[in-house]
C-alpha cells in the first residue's frame, strides 16, 4: 500500500465531529464483527458511545450479548441513532442516555440511568475524550479549551466511575479509554496527552483499590484512530499522513480497536487481569 493509499483526503468538521460527513468512512465492525457469545448477560454503559471506537465497543458488546447504554451530547443524536440500531439486530437492549457529561450532575446520574434501563450494571467503559490540535503552541491553548479537554476525559470518568460503584459487584469491570498520547506525546496536544497520561495513573489506583471487592479496572490505550475526533480537532493537512508515523504505516480502524474492550470485560477471559494498559497502536510502544 502506497502512502498515497493509506492518506485521507483533506476535510474538516466542527467538534464534535460526525460520522456522516467522514471520507472515508469509518469501520466500526458492522460488517466484519462476529460475536461469540462472551459478554452474554452483560450490560454495560458506554460513555462517547454514539461513533468511533465507542461505536465500534456498542456494536461489538452486543454481538457478544451484552445490553448497552449509549451515552452522548445531544447535538451527536443521529450518531447515536445509528449506534443503537445495531445493538438492536443483534438482538440486545440498548438505551440512549444523552447529556454533556462535563457537567458533573450529568454525569454522576449516567450510572443511575443506565442500570434502571438495563436491569442492572455490570462494565463501565468511560471512553468518551475531546482534544483540539488546531494550534501551534503552549501559548494558544486557551482555559477554555483546557476546561473542555480535562472535564470530558478526566473529571467526567470520575464522576461516573464514582457514582457507579454502588451498582458494581464482584465480577464486574471498568474500562478506560487512553492514548498512546500517554506515553508519546505530541506538543500540540500538551492538555489531552497530560489527561491520558493522568488516566493511566487512575487505572493503576482504582484498580488496587477496588481489587479487593472483586472489580476490575483497566484501559485500552489506542492509537491514531480515524473517528470524527480527527477531522473535528486536526488541520485539515496534517490528515493526508494521519496514522503513517506507526510501524504498520497507517490509521487504525474503530473495529481493531473494540476486540480489546471486548476481552477486558470478560469476566471468563481477562478474570485475573486487573491494573494494565492494553496498547492498540500500530506498533507504537505502550511501556
Amino acid at each position: 500500500m502506497t502512502d498515497e493509499q493509506r492518506a485521507f483526503p483533506a476535510q474538516q468538521q466542527d467538534p464534535p465531529g460526525w460520522t456522516g460527513q467522514m471520507s472515508p468512512r469509518p469501520d466500526h465492525g458492522e460488517e466484519s464483527y462476529r460475536g461469540s457469545g462472551r459478554l452474554v448477560g452483560r450490560r454495560a454503559l458506554v460513555t462517547g458511545g454514539d461513533s468511533g471506537i465507542g461505536r465500534a465497543v456498542v456494536i461489538a458488546f452486543a454481538r457478544e450479548g451484552a445490553d448497552v447504554a449509549i451515552s452522548y451530547l445531544p447535538e451527536e443524536q443521529q450518531d447515536a441513532e445509528e449506534a443503537a440500531r445495531w445493538v438492536r439486530e443483534a438482538g440486545r437492549t440498548v438505551a440512549l442516555l444523552p447529556g454533556d457529561i462535563t457537567d458533573e450532575a450529568t454525569a454522576r446520574a449516567l450510572p443511575e440511568r443506565a442500570a434502571e434501563a438495563l436491569g442492572g450494571l455490570d462494565v463501565v467503559v468511560n471512553n468518551a475524550g475531546f482534544q483540539m490540535a488546531r494550534r501551534e503552541s503552549i501559548e494558544d491553548v486557551t482555559t477554555a479549551e483546557i476546561d473542555r479537554v480535562l472535564k470530558t476525559n478526566l473529571y467526567a470518568l470520575l464522576w461516573v466511575t464514582q457514582s457507579a460503584l454502588p451498582f458494581l459487584k464482584e465480577g464486574s469491570a471498568v474500562i478506560n479509554n487512553s492514548s498512546i498520547q500517554a506515553y508519546q506525546p505530541s506538543t500540540s496536544l500538551v492538555d489531552y496527552a497530560s489527561t491520558k497520561a493522568a488516566i493511566n495513573n487512575l487505572t493503576v489506583n482504582l484498580a488496587a483499590e477496588l481489587g479487593p471487592r472483586g472489580i476490575r479496572v483497566n484501559a485500552v490505550a489506542p492509537g491514531p484512530i480515524w473517528t470524527p475526533l480527527q477531522p473535528a480537532t486536526q488541520p485539515e493537512e496534517k490528515l493526508a499522513s494521519f496514522g503513517q508515523d506507526t510501524p504498520l504505516g497507517r490509521a487504525g480502524q474503530p473495529a481493531e480497536v473494540a476486540p480489546a474492550f471486548v476481552f477486558l470485560a470478560s469476566s471468563s477471559e481477562a478474570s485475573y487481569v486487573s491494573g494494565t494498559v492494553l496498547g492498540v497502536t500500530g506498533g507504537k510502544p505502550v511501556f
